[in-house]
């Protein structure tokens, strides 16, 4: 049931990639959070490469679209995290919270400085990188900062690693496993 163990809001301000929106709302399905996408998107939902990326998993997650940031910050009650190659704090100084919001920009540019302004400092975050790299991928970095956050609570509702499910090693699109 989508939204029933969530650990943080994950939000995309203007995602261009669909892979990438796809690969979030299967990383948000396992996970149990909420994706927020912020309009304009690159793509249509109904892209392939966004179902591909997303597997099976579009029917486990709850994907709200908003207008604009205003409109999520007005919709959601919890801490707003902005995430910049430009930020000063790490991730992991953050004690994250079941309603905090974690915002990412696009692919290609990240969050406008303008967006980041209306932050304040200490909710400025950053994911540490070798000297002289630009940036991670963005399912990457969501990725990273989601299972974090997901630890801080103990990975609340995860399944039982002793007992895994059987048979959902392999990929599949459908009947057809896409991994051969």
């Amino acid at each position: 049931m989508p939204g029933t163990v969530r650990a943080v809001h994950v939000v995309l301000v203007n995602p261009q990639i669909p892979p990438n929106t796809g690969n979030l709302i299967r990383l948000c399905a396992n996970t149990g959070n909420d994706l927020h996408l912020v309009e304009p998107i690159g793509f249509s939902m109904d892209d392939t490469l966004l179902r591909r990326g997303g597997l099976d998993y579009h029917e486990r997650t709850r994907v709200t679209m908003h207008p604009n940031l205003d409109h999520v910050r007005s919709s959601l009650t919890g801490r707003f995290f902005a995430f910049s190659s430009h930020g000063t704090r790490r991730y992991t100084e953050v004690d994250f919270r079941t309603d905090d919001v974690l915002v990412f920009g696009t692919e290609q540019h990240g969050l406008g400085a303008a967006t980041i302004q209306t932050f304040p400092d200490q909710h400025i975050l950053t994911i540490p990188m070798l000297p002289h790299n630009r940036s991670l991928n963005l399912a990457n970095a969501v990725a990273v900062v989601t299972y974090e956050a997901w630890r801080q609570r103990g990975f609340d509702g995860a399944g039982d690693p002793i007992d895994p499910v059987a048979g959902l090693t392999t990929e599949r699109l459908g009947t057809e496993p896409f991994d051969r």
